[in-house]
């Protein structure tokens, strides 16, 4: 189902945990592929894998068994700093709590993934500004998370995901701390950045905020029981 060039690849991907003496099989030989350009939705209940799987995706954990490539590079065995090092050049994260310094401009937030890049405060300041303005906020670049709404912060944060210029965000219940209203901005901002090329992997409970991806992913007991790409879903409920 993949729309470009195979960005995302897994391979009998599994992750197993051991608590209290069992062996839990949390994420079960996943093997599916994500093609550059893709606006995908994660769904699923508690304990059904999706953020095991997200986590492997966003080089946090690695997997038990199988393989994991992300543009064509295998990261399913990376150390730590190799992994790190994909993270920071590949992956762009947005979370629901938003994740910004309190005491910090929207402008110094969103700089914060640059400085760990060795770039100068002027090229720093210039990219900032540049994602702040794409997210609709060149009006905000002074003030701190205190001083905007639930949606603008997720905007800064969106922003910061954006600016060290990855190949993939991937986003975690991005607007599960919104109201309905600012949810739906958010998620046509997402719209708009996948139009523009984005490939963007989200994981939600909701069904209304899945229906603005354009394949959805569930997933039950570990496995992918489901994918769907959205114009099937619509077919199904006619």
């Amino acid at each position: 189902m993949a729309m470009g060039a195979l960005l995302i690849e897994t391979i009998g991907l599994s992750k197993d945990y051991v608590m209290g003496g069992e062996t839990v099989h949390a994420l079960r030989d996943v093997s599916l592929s994500v093609g550059k350009g893709e606006f995908v939705a994660i769904m699923g209940p508690s304990g059904s894998g999706k953020s095991t799987f997200m986590n492997l995706l966003g080089c946090l954990d690695s997997p038990t068994r199988g393989q994991l490539f992300i543009g064509g590079e295998e990261v399913s065995r990376l150390s730590s700093n190799r992994l790190a090092a994909v993270r920071n050049r590949k992956l762009g994260f947005v979370f629901q709590q938003f994740n910004l310094l309190a005491r910090t401009s929207a402008l110094d937030n969103v700089q914060v993934p640059l400085i760990y890049a060795g770039m100068s405060t002027a090229e720093r300041k210039d990219k900032a500004l540049k994602r702040l303005d794409e997210v609709g906020l060149s009006g905000r670049l002074d003030h701190h998370p205190s001083q905007l709404s639930g949606g603008q912060q997720q905007r800064v944060a969106i922003a910061r995901a954006l600016v060290n210029d990855p190949e993939i965000i991937l986003a975690d219940e991005p607007t599960g701390a919104l109201d309905s209203k600012t949810g739906e901005e958010i998620m046509a901002l997402f719209q708009t950045l996948n139009a523009s090329g984005m490939t963007i992997i989200l994981v939600t409970h909701e069904q209304n905020i899945a229906d603005y991806a354009k394949r959805t992913l569930t997933f039950h007991d570990g496995e992918v029981i489901s994918d769907t790409a959205s114009s099937d879903r619509i077919k199904a409920a006619q």
